[in-house]
């Protein structure tokens, strides 16, 4: 595609037009409850850390964010991180998890923990190892981790990039039914300034139907930059506001 076409193409995109404009004053939800350290379950996957929730619940104050929803006590879940549409969602999303003292779980290179003093850092924040040399085996190696039995919340981006996507990558669909264990969607919404905890889908096999229900939770949850929103959220967010 020529820089010409890229461009046309650009433009001719369908722009998100279901947002308001922000007002001054920061609009918190009134369905969801405040989440806080003391309301997560014996069996949630925790850091135990003592100083880090304090100072991080000081920085979520100081910027006007804060965490609601609620998370079952559940051992296991594959936990989904959207609207994902800028790098700045991470200064939000962090200190959330970490006000929590909730320990969240990514996927990285297993060769990165050859290096001990590296290893430490990495499990502290929570990388699980994985071997990507086979793109096959991922798969099931992420299954496998869950068959352990031990605690984990592994956190997936299933939108797959910070730009606009038309679809889905499907994989922690397919995790998740393979490991049998829900899928607990979280979602950072500008607009309230909330990082929210959504309610849980257990994968049943019907894929077209689970990812609706994963979708409708994120009718209204507005991005940092509202043009990047991934087509599926765009398309729930037009037929929620035109019903």
């Amino acid at each position: 595609m020529t820089s010409e076409s890229a461009i046309r193409s650009k433009a001719n995109r369908p722009k998100p037009t279901f947002f308001k404009a922000k007002s001054s004053k920061t609009p918190r939800s009134k369905v969801w409850p405040k989440l806080r350290k003391k309301d997560l379950g014996n069996l949630i996957p925790k850091r135990d850390g003592k100083v880090a929730p304090i100072v991080a619940s000081w920085l979520l104050k100081t910027v006007g964010w804060c965490t609601v929803g609620e998370i079952p006590n559940i051992p296991q879940a594959v936990v989904l991180a959207l609207p994902h549409t800028s790098n700045a969602d991470g200064v939000y999303a962090i200190p959330s998890l970490l006000a929590l003292d909730l320990k969240i779980s990514i996927m990285g290179k297993h060769t990165l923990f050859k290096v001990p003093i590296l290893s430490q850092l990495l499990q502290w924040i929570g990388i699980v190892p994985i071997d990507r040399s086979n793109q096959g085996s991922v798969l099931q190696a992420s299954i496998d981790k869950f068959k352990t039995g031990e605690p984990l919340f592994l956190g997936l981006s299933p939108e797959g990039t910070r730009k606009y996507t038309e679809s889905w990558k499907t994989g922690f669909y397919y995790l998740a039914l393979g490991a049998n264990v829900p899928i607990l969607p979280v979602a950072l919404d500008y607009n309230t300034k909330e990082v929210r905890f959504l309610e849980l889908v257990y994968p049943t096999g019907a894929i077209e139907a689970d990812l609706l229900q994963i979708y409708t939770q994120y009718r209204g949850i507005v991005p940092r930059h509202p043009e990047r929103l991934s087509q599926p959220l765009q398309d729930i967010n037009q037929s929620g506001f035109n019903n």
